[in-house]
């Protein structure tokens, strides 16, 4: 179930990221808050060195959201391009 789950999200998140951009909001931070759920099910049943691929396909496939929320949270002004 967990393997399904993984990769249904892998590829809801490469459905949303050819949205056009005034869709990819809602269902995209959907996707980045089910991640660490995800991430802690998989620590739970493979053990930490199953999260490492994870959380690195996490940060690659959204890492310009999580910049954005990074700096908003360390409160620097943001840049947009």
């Amino acid at each position: 179930m967990l393997l399904w789950l993984s990769v249904g999200w892998v590829f809801a998140s490469a459905v949303v990221a050819v949205l056009p951009m005034r869709l990819q909001y809602v269902p995209g931070v959907a996707l980045l808050g089910a991640a660490p759920l995800l991430m802690v099910w998989i620590a739970l049943e493979f053990g930490l060195w199953a999260v490492v691929p994870a959380a690195l396909a996490v940060a690659s496939m959204y890492r310009n959201p999580l910049r954005y929320f990074w700096t908003r949270l360390s409160r620097q002004k943001v840049e947009t391009t």
